[in-house]
């Protein structure tokens, strides 16, 4: 969630980490601060707000002769989680001693139960924050020896979090620690780096080491120790960041969003066309096997937010084709529901950061109960992709947006082909759909091409209904599980009050708040519904309701029954409804560009969900 930079090395540390906080940014955050080391005394400049104010605060302090100096540092941007967003609430935090200073991503979830030990101890609280708790707790176990004092510390912690800390009197060296929170080490000659993700550091090195769980890192100049959860010293590979800083900025777009709706076709078809191998679904998979397809008696989907709603559609796939039971649960919950799972169920887990804390979870319960876990991630090296037995990798690219588009995309062809591969594992399927299939996925990207070329008409509408205060969206069957994703997108970035229903439910009470002026935004390309679901789209509309439909265009809407019609490209089989996502996206962009909102950074939200 939130943002965690550091910087160590010979170049002055506050500029460096003001421009890493800002490639950030995209990861949600309410304040920011930074900490250098300066003749053994630690400086932090904070506040509440955007990083362009920490910078005018820093700009002013030094016209004022209050420099921030010091060749090591660590930054942070935060997302209020215990303490409403304040200058005393934002990271980092300095121990009452002013000899330990922490940034922190994560929850402390014992923290009362330290807060009180502590405060018989003598310390003194300044903040409402449990991160506070962190750096009193690594002074109060601190004799001399850094590293183990962090080691007593993290040892009470309850939670999951990462670290960057500092010591005054050890302005040669940062230490990192990560237990759930992602945290990685950039290397360069004569400087290395901490952050929570790629865009900080991309500038300075594209050579990083992913630090694992429970893992702690001794940085300084020169050299990286690594050390696990026993104390040994252990080996780790670099890898080596392939893509650069232009993915990472807008080329030209004036936002992030916007840039990876139209990066959708090339995606896709880097998603798929690796997976095609000798004109047959390979998806290389190494410890998951055709056995195990044939093998398992159900499958559980868990995922959050679009990543769940991703799941819902591969949830329909795997039974309608694999003819399996499959059901998607949602991660947050799944976890504490005592999931009915065992050796015998494959659970998919779909997550975008590969870090979602709450998806992690809910695999390591999956795991527990003797389930294989397969994996639909874009992160190379992720927790999650780490974890589970077997991992399918969406290549998407870097996504900037909080509000997934591109890799939403990108999971949905992945779970067509693992919904195909499994049906023909089970002998469900033969060559010939399997044949079909693959080249209706191979043609998606020129069809999405010209959607995305008729995006005026979507600008048009968005320019029409951009004031509206409640939309609906509805849909049948996979029309349904992609109307849930266009709400979220609309509700994310617009800020406007939307919801989601299957369209044969509208009669059983939702359809008593459609009124005169009621924008309902209508899917249906899912053709073996579409006269039943036209005949719902007359409901709201005989009660006064304006509606876009989107449809197949070898279909027909009157005029008397939709306001809007986008039509999208007919002639497939099986994933005709993939198209419609585009459309909806587009609308959810261009509503929140006329109503002038931060899309790129929507308020309240975060791009990588490290917390429950």
């Amino acid at each position: 969630m939130c943002g965690i930079v550091g910087y160590i090395g010979n170049k002055q540390a506050s500029p460096i980490l003001l421009d890493a906080l800002e490639k950030l940014e995209y990861r949600g955050y309410d304040s920011a601060g930074i900490a250098v080391i300066d003749n053994n005394k630690i400086n932090i400049k904070k506040c509440i707000g955007k990083i362009e104010n920490l910078r005018s605060l820093v700009a002013n302090d030094e016209k004022n002769g209050s420099h921030i100096y010091g060749n090591v540092g660590i930054g942070h941007t935060r997302w209020a989680t215990h303490g409403k967003p304040s200058d005393v609430n934002s990271h980092p935090h300095i121990s009452q001693s002013g000899m330990v200073a922490v940034v922190h991503n994560g929850i402390v979830e014992n923290y009362m139960e330290l807060r009180t030990f502590l405060e018989s101890k003598g310390y003194k609280f300044v903040s409402d924050t449990d991160t506070e708790i962190i750096v009193q707790l690594i002074d109060f176990y601190y004799t001399g020896d850094p590293v183990a004092a962090v080691r007593q510390a993290i040892s009470r912690l309850s939670g999951s979090y990462a670290l960057g800390i500092m010591f005054a009197d050890y302005p040669w060296q940062l230490i990192a620690f990560r237990k759930g929170s992602p945290l990685i080490i950039g290397l360069s000659d004569g400087e290395n780096y901490i952050a929570s993700d790629i865009p900080a550091i991309l500038e300075h090195t594209k050579k990083i080491i992913r630090l694992g769980e429970q893992e702690l890192a001794v940085i300084t100049s020169e050299s990286v120790s690594v050390f696990n959860s026993f104390g040994e010293r252990i080996h780790k590979e670099v890898q080596e960041i392939t893509w650069n800083i232009d993915a990472a900025q807008k080329g030209g777009y004036e936002h992030f969003m916007i840039k990876e709706i139209m990066e959708q076709p090339t995606v896709i078809k880097n998603t798929v066309s690796p997976r095609i191998s000798a004109s047959a679904i390979d998806l290389g998979l190494k410890n998951i096997t055709d056995k195990d397809f044939r093998r398992i008696t159900n499958v559980v989907i868990v995922a959050c937010g679009s990543a769940y709603h991703v799941g819902v559609v591969a949830k329909m796939l795997i039974e309608k084709y694999a003819r399996i039971p499959a059901r998607a649960e949602i991660a947050s919950e799944f976890r504490y529901s005592d999931p009915m799972v065992n050796e015998n169920t494959l659970t998919i887990v779909i997550s975008q950061s590969g870090e979602t804390i709450d998806t992690q979870y809910a695999m390591r319960e999956a795991k527990s109960k003797g389930s294989k876990t397969l994996s639909i991630v874009n992160v190379v090296g992720s927790s999650i992709a780490s974890e589970s037995d077997d991992v399918i990798y969406t290549w998407a690219g870097t996504e900037i947006a909080v509000a997934t588009t591109k890799a939403y995309s990108a999971q949905l062809a992945v779970s067509y082909l693992l919904a195909f591969h499994i049906a023909k594992c089970r002998g469900c399927i033969g060559e010939k759909e399997e044949q079909e299939l693959i080249s209706e996925l191979e043609r998606i990207p020129d069809d999405i091409e010209k959607l995305l070329e008729g995006k005026n008409q979507i600008q048009f509408m968005a320019s029409k209904y951009f004031n509206a205060q409640s939309i609906f969206f509805i849909g049948r069957n996979i029309d349904h599980a992609l109307a849930l994703e266009g709400s979220l997108k609309l509700k994310e970035v617009s800020y406007i009050h939307s919801e989601a229903y299957a369209a044969g439910e509208l009669k059983h009470g939702t359809i008593s708040l459609i009124e005169d002026g009621t924008l309902v935004v209508a899917l249906a390309t899912y053709m073996p519904l579409f006269e039943k679901t036209v005949s719902n789209i007359k409901e709201v509309k005989a009660r006064g309701a304006q509606v876009i439909a989107i449809t197949s265009d070898n279909t027909s809407i009157p005029e008397d029954v939709a306001d809007n019609v986008v039509y999208i490209p007919s002639g497939y089989k099986y994933i005709e409804p993939m198209l419609s996502i585009i459309p909806l996206q587009l609308f959810a962009y261009y509503v929140a560009a006329n109503r002038g909102c931060d899309i790129d950074k929507p308020r309240n939200l975060a791009k990588s969900v490290t917390v429950e």
